[in-house]
């Protein structure tokens, strides 16, 4: 169990039957009335955003977040296959489960499959990925305004947008969470 006024950013708790992860806290001491704890709360299951004020003496159980390292495999269509590397163990998983979050991964990286209770609610890509550019137009002499950028396809399939120096068959270096390019490789 954990107090509201022990609330730090990241613990995830289960409130009400639902399993929150603490975003944002603020300890607040009114010059009238009790202190309370305003916190923003993000649902893990669904994503949704909820803001929720707790008095200090609240207390609710922790949540406890399996995260475990497995090796992206393929996919074939509606499921994509993961194995963990330590057992051998496959998994299958709905294309609703991991949603986009492998739209920067290549088959045989290593991602973390996020469970709770043993159900599976979300797939992190590593931060960083390298990818090859397959398809982007090329830059012309003269098109340099500052901070220019064109859309290019990596070999995952997905658009980023680059600077006009990157040329088709470049490596790049891709922030998995913003979807940003970050340089050449």
């Amino acid at each position: 169990m954990i107090s509201a006024g022990d609330f730090r950013n990241g613990v995830t708790l289960e409130i009400e039957g639902n399993v929150y992860q603490i975003l944002e806290f603020q300890h607040v001491k009114p010059g009238k009335g009790a202190a309370f704890v305003r916190t923003k709360l993000k649902n893990i299951i669904n994503g949704g955003v909820v803001e929720k004020t707790f008095r200090p003496t609240e207390k609710f159980p922790q949540a406890r977040i399996d995260r475990v390292e497995m090796q992206y495999l393929y996919n074939d269509g509606d499921l994509y296959y993961f194995m963990n590397t330590e057992n051998f163990d496959q998994i299958a998983l709905n294309k609703d489960d991991i949603g986009d979050s492998l739209k920067f991964v290549k088959e045989n990286e290593m991602v973390k499959v996020c469970s709770y209770n043993g159900n599976v609610f979300a797939v992190e890509a590593p931060l960083f990925v390298e990818l090859e550019i397959t398809d982007t137009e090329p830059g012309f002499k003269g098109d340099t305004a500052t901070g220019a950028t064109k859309p290019a396809t990596v070999e995952t399939g997905a658009v980023v947008y680059v600077p006009l120096f990157v040329n088709q068959g470049d490596k790049i270096k891709i922030d998995t969470r913003t979807g940003e390019y970050l340089s050449r490789v």
